[in-house]
């Protein structure tokens, strides 16, 4: 959550997502100083979110494209988009909005059960510890939201 929680690094995915893929094209589209913009290409570069790809020789320039890890930050993107055209987007509509390639329709981001098909919201989830999470953790969580119950606790197997 550090790398994409972080503005500057989220807006860099999300310009790369959009084709700005240059280091001088990103520095003028959001613009970020040369040396933040250098610093957030680098950790996401390290931390396997973005490629670095040599474009041109002479002088050596590169440009950025998603890895497999970054891509699968689109259903993040989307959702933030869907969230700002509802909530921000002024009386002229929305800014930005996504054309399903196959039937050429705008559409919105939908968080959906993989089950059942049902739509998710808030109010309809529980979180519950993973098989890779910590007790504590979770308690910790709970303890700092008044001593409430809200994670489900699986049976583990012995």
């Amino acid at each position: 959550m550090d790398i994409v929680g972080e503005l500057w690094s989220f807006m860099i995915i999300r310009n790369v997502f959009l084709g700005v893929r240059r280091f001088e094209g990103l520095r003028h589209n959001l613009g970020i100083s040369r040396k933040v913009l250098t610093e957030r290409l680098d950790l996401l570069v390290e931390r396997g979110i973005l490629e670095r790809r040599p474009y041109q020789d002479r002088p050596p320039r590169h440009e950025y494209r998603l890895t497999p890890m970054g891509v699968d930050l689109f259903p993040v993107l989307i959702a933030l988009s869907r969230w700002g055209n509802r909530w921000l987007a002024g009386a002229a509509g929305a800014p930005i909005e996504f054309v399903h390639r196959k039937c050429g329709e705008v559409t919105q981001a939908r968080v959906v059960c993989n089950t059942c098909g049902e739509d998710l919201g808030a109010h309809n989830v529980r979180p519950q510890l993973g098989a890779g999470g910590e007790l504590a953790y979770v308690e910790a969580i709970e303890q700092a939201g008044g001593g409430k119950t809200v994670f489900l606790r699986p049976a583990r197997a012995a």
